[in-house]
């Protein structure tokens, strides 16, 4: 899939951007709430939590600075018409999707979202889930041409086997691969339990947090 501003409109600010996976544990709410928390550092941002689990609502509702994270509406229905309005009025809106492509759910993100971020952990069944989210993409744009898939390396681990060979795999699949991985770190565990995101965690956040803004960089030059 080609990823362009022209065929992207990421020109008209890139407003919707669906957080979206097809097994749990690829850590999608943890990427959904920091990278969140980083748009809203650059525009006012709204996390649309479309996950029946509920988990991005419940980050924010442990939170105990109104400020700390972005606000978050649960969008599990009427998904469609709530980010329309809440992306009118808002910089940048973020969908935590089911983990599951074939989720309601994710098929109504799918159609109104500029941008599908995937996050992918290097193991084989990780790898062999997103095939089917390359797919859904790919279906996705037949109504939906603007959207773009970008897939990204999360929770990699350094110097491991599997590690050095995940991208070379991801590279089969017909959407590109963000140049930024997003590695295994106890701190993005521990913002969780806190209701905070990294960029909240001062020093001890600090290398976490230059990666998602790094991240954060690299999907608003696309």
């Amino acid at each position: 899939m080609h990823c362009c501003r022209t065929s992207c409109g990421i020109d008209q600010g890139m407003p919707i951007i669906a957080l979206v996976g097809n097994k749990g544990g690829a850590g999608k709410t943890t990427l959904t709430m920091n990278l969140a928390a980083a748009l809203a550092r650059r525009g006012s941002t709204v996390v649309l939590d479309a996950d029946p689990q509920g988990s991005a609502l419940q980050w924010r509702a442990i939170s105990g600075d109104a400020n700390a994270l972005p606000a978050v509406i649960d969008a599990t229905s009427e998904l469609e018409p709530t980010a329309r309005e809440v992306a009118a009025q808002h910089s940048h809106l973020v969908i935590d999707c089911p983990p599951s492509v074939n989720a309601i759910q994710t098929h109504a993100a799918l159609r109104i979202s500029d941008l599908a971020l995937i996050p992918v952990q290097p193991s084989p069944v990780d790898l062999w889930a997103t095939v089917h989210i390359s797919h859904a993409i790919e279906r996705a744009r037949e109504k939906n041409p603007r959207l773009c898939g970008l897939l990204i390396i999360n929770q990699i681990e350094a110097r491991t086997t599997l590690s050095s060979l995940v991208r070379e795999a991801l590279a089969e699949l017909e959407l590109p691969v963000a140049a930024t991985a997003i590695r295994r770190r106890a701190i993005y565990r521990t913002s969780a339990l806190e209701g905070k995101s990294v960029l909240e965690m001062g020093r001890r956040g600090a290398v976490a947090a230059s990666e998602v803004d790094q991240l954060i960089n690299e999907v608003m030059a696309l």
